[in-house]
Formats: structure tokens, sequence, C-alpha cells
């Protein structure tokens, strides 16, 4: 080994490799050397995630959350970025690389919807999401479920009182990832059907609590006929605010889905006719859910019962029971009702069946009969006085042996209003709710949103900053000054 060493040193020190074209095929040897380590540790940065993230607000380092969800996936999953050469959101094909290296169930492919039409039909949507370009298709083939993650899912936006526009607040491609993942790969989704047909609150005004639902991976039909069989009891029937009475075979299919463990959430505002509605108000009746005539109005003297000093925009108090408990103790209890039926407060039940008041208004709250001709909400002297209960929640054991649940809440609002939903805890809330009501786990992806915008710099944050590039040059004189005096003491 010491003579081949030995050989190689003179080697190189000939002049014609030292001097002449031999040197120079050397360095270009050594060039392509390097060109060829770079592009292997390269790819395996890309493969193995090795890459470090720098950036201000760690747009592709993953959760702990996230790291969960990839451990735990069953089933393949190929994401589809839809995305023009030239034309890529760098920072999400980073995010990609990084789910593709943590696990070998994820993988996923560039596509040019230009180049790609078949892509179009086969991930077309019942739900009206559209297969478009700068998207995401997360799909699983084995589920034979995808979702279409569209720009604007990737973005919260809040509303700068300055400029008086929505702008970008904080990035979300790593949630909205990581949902999709979760959704893809059930064995199983909830169903939930909207009950049409009955006067109630139609597809449109229904269409952001479809949405929303959908978003948390729960599947949302309309049904507009209870006698085709389509309900099993594993299923969630909504019946939001109906103003014309069911048929008596309809509540009889409706009797025959909740006595086989089917649960319903059910709404009914201050102005739906129930006083007509007999078949309706006697199924109700059955779970201890007995509705109040007239609109609840809170009392003067509880200012934080009611919103911005109109006494019928309800502030209702969150009682802690099975589907709301957590959110009580972590207080993300604040709901707005614009107007609200009240319930009978529940008496003893039979042994078959449990009632629990949900939601309640004030203790000077009181109830305005409109239909009387007067339009006031000042209280009069025969007005009934509260608390009154504006949500109750019921659980009856059927004479099939099964738990049915129904959940009755006296305002559709916190349901319906986007605006609602914004200002309240309306989501979590009707997360809960449907949870318990379908008797399912929770999908609880903790991940918090990426700022979308470099924080401004302030006079303390640029303090290490000039300290650092002062430290250069002040270093480089004190220590050409050290070599200058030691120079000098050597000449003298």
């Amino acid at each position: 080994m010491k003579h081949q060493l030995q050989a190689l040193l003179r080697f190189f020190r000939q002049p014609r490799i030292r001097y002449g074209t031999g040197s120079t095929l050397m360095v270009w040897l050594l060039v392509a050397v390097l060109i060829i380590v770079n592009a292997v540790i390269g790819d395996a940065e890309q493969r193995h995630g090795w890459q470090a993230d720098f950036s201000f607000n760690a747009l592709t380092t993953q959760s702990d959350t996230t790291k969960a969800v990839i451990s735990s996936l069953t089933y393949p999953v190929h994401i589809y970025a839809l995305f023009p050469k030239g034309q890529e959101d760098a920072p999400l094909m980073a995010l990609l690389d990084r789910y593709a290296a943590a696990s070998s169930k994820i993988t996923w492919s560039q596509a040019d919807l230009a180049l790609q039409p078949g892509l179009i039909q086969r991930f077309s949507s019942e739900s009206g999401a559209q297969v478009q370009n700068d998207s995401l298709i997360v799909s699983c083939e084995t589920t034979g479920r995808w979702k279409i993650l569209s720009p604007a899912d990737f973005v919260n936006l809040s509303l700068n009182l300055e400029a008086g526009k929505y702008e970008p607040s904080a990035l979300t491609y790593e949630h909205e990832i990581s949902s999709a993942l979760v959704y893809v790969t059930r064995d199983t989704v909830p169903k939930i059907y909207l009950l049409q047909g009955q006067g109630e609150i139609d597809e449109s005004m229904a269409q952001p609590l479809a949405a929303f639902l959908q978003d948390n991976h729960y599947e949302v039909k309309t049904l507009s006929s209870l006698a085709d069989g389509t309900l099993t009891p594993s299923d969630l029937l909504m019946v939001l605010s109906p103003t014309r009475d069911f048929l008596p075979d309809e509540i009889k299919a409706i009797g025959e889905f909740a006595a086989g463990g089917g649960s319903l959430l059910v709404t009914a505002d201050y102005a739906d006719p129930l006083e007509n509605m007999p078949n309706w108000t006697s199924f109700l009746r059955q779970y201890g859910i007995i509705p109040l005539k007239g609109i609840v109005v809170a009392g003067k003297d509880e200012p934080d019962t009611y919103a911005q000093d109109v006494r019928i925009h309800l502030l209702p108090a969150m009682h802690e029971t099975e589907a709301t408990v957590e959110l009580v103790r972590e207080h993300r209890d604040t709901l707005l009702f614009a107007g609200s039926r009240a319930f009978e407060t529940p008496k003893l039940a039979d042994r078959h069946l449990e009632v629990d008041v949900l939601l309640s208004s004030g203790y000077s709250s009181y109830l305005r009969d409109l239909s009387t001709g007067n339009d006031s909400v000042e209280q009069l002297p025969e007005d009934q006085l509260g608390p009154f209960a504006l949500g109750l929640l019921a659980r009856r054991v059927t004479e099939q042996g099964q738990l049915s649940r129904v959940a009755a809440l006296g305002c559709s609002s916190p349901l319906t209003s986007t605006l609602v939903q914004s200002m309240t805890d309306s989501q979590p809330f009707l997360l809960r709710l449907v949870e318990y009501l379908l008797n399912v786990p929770p999908i609880q992806l903790d991940i918090v949103a990426k700022p979308a915008i470099r924080p401004r710099l302030a006079a303390g944050s640029t303090l290490w900053g000039t300290v650092a590039a002062a430290a250069v040059p002040v270093s480089v004189l004190f220590a050409g000054a050290a070599v200058l005096i030691r120079r000098k003491r050597r000449a003298g």
C-alpha cells in the first residue's frame, strides 16, 4: 500500500501532469466527479427529507400530528400536483417531497391538465370541487376516494382594517394535506343526509353547512324521499326547520330509522308553524322535545346574554353534556342565536329516555308570542319567564334495544350562517354534536397554520444581526493590528 501511494505521488509530480494537458484533464475529471456526487446527494436529500427548513415560517417542517397521521396510514396514497412546468409552487413541492420521504405509502407526481386532460374526468366530484391547475388531488386507489385541494384551501384570510380588505394571513398546506390523507384512507365515511320536501332550509342555504362537514371528512347528501330505504342506522338525519307537516308514512319511516338506532339533528326556528304540524311534534315528544311558541327575548339587566344591544340576538349558556363537556372546559362555548325558539325544560323522563339541556337563555329572559299582531319585544305581564332551554340532547333506548340520539336546536343560524360561524364557536360545536350523534371518534388535527407574511423587523430584532455584521470587520481589524505589532517588535 505504501509503495502504491508513493507511485501515485510521483505520477502527479510529473511535469506533463502538473503543467500540461494532463492537469487539465484531471481538473475536468474532478469537476465531473463533484457534479455526480452533488446529484447523488441532492437526490438522497429529496428522497429521505434531509434538507433543513430555514424559511421564516418553517413551511415545510412537519408537526408531530402529521407524523402520527403518516405513520398510521394503512393504504397507499398518490398525490397529483397539477402545475405546468415552470409554474410550480416551490414550497408546496418541497413539502410533498417530505411527505413522500416520510412514508413509502405516499407518492406524488407533477401533472399538467393541458397534457393530461383525462384527470378532469377521472376525478370529477359530485360536491362541485373543480379539477384545475395549481391544485392537488389526494387519491387512494384502495378506498376509491379522493380529495381535491384548490389554491383557496391553502390560504387563511384576515381583515385588514386599515386597508378595508381581506389579505392572506396564514398558509395551511400541511393541515389540508394531512386532513386529506385521513379522509381518503378511511375504510368508511359517515353519511349525513339533509332532508328536503317539507319546506326545510333548502340546499343553497345549507351549502355552507354541507361544505364544512365535507371538509371534516363526512359525506353529505340531500334526501328527498324517506321511502326508498336509503337511510341506515349508522347515518345521521338532519331535519332543518321544516314548515310543513310530515305524512303518516313519512313519520313511520323516521320512527323506524330511529328505532334501529338512527340519530337526528333537528332545528325549529321561532317562525316555523309547528302548531300546524301535529305529526312532527308528536314524534319530537317521544324524545322529550316540546317546542314552545314565541321568540326568546333576553332581559335588559343581563347584557352578557345578548349581542350588539339586540335582545333577540342571544348568547346562550352552554351546559356540560356528553357532547359539549370539552368545549365548555376549553372555553370554546360562544354561540349566537339570531332569534330563537324555546323548548319546554325536560321533566323526569321514562326509564328508557334521558334528556339534557344543551343550551339555555338567561334567568331574566322571557317568551314573546309575536303571532298576536304585537311585534314589539318589550316585556308584557303575560309573557312566560325564563330561563329557557334553547337546545336539548335526548337519548332513547328503543324497543329493539338500540340507542337513538336526537339533538334539537331552537335556531338554525349557527349551522347555516357563515357570518355567525366566523364570529363564534359554532363550527367546533357542530363537529362535537355530529360526532356524538354518530358515535364516531373525533378527528382532531391540531396543526397550526404557518404565517403567510414575514413579520416586520423591529428595533430589537436587528440587534444580533447588527452585532454579527460589525463583528467581522472589527475582528479583521484586531487581527491585522496584532500582526503589525508583532512585526514592529521584531524589526525593533
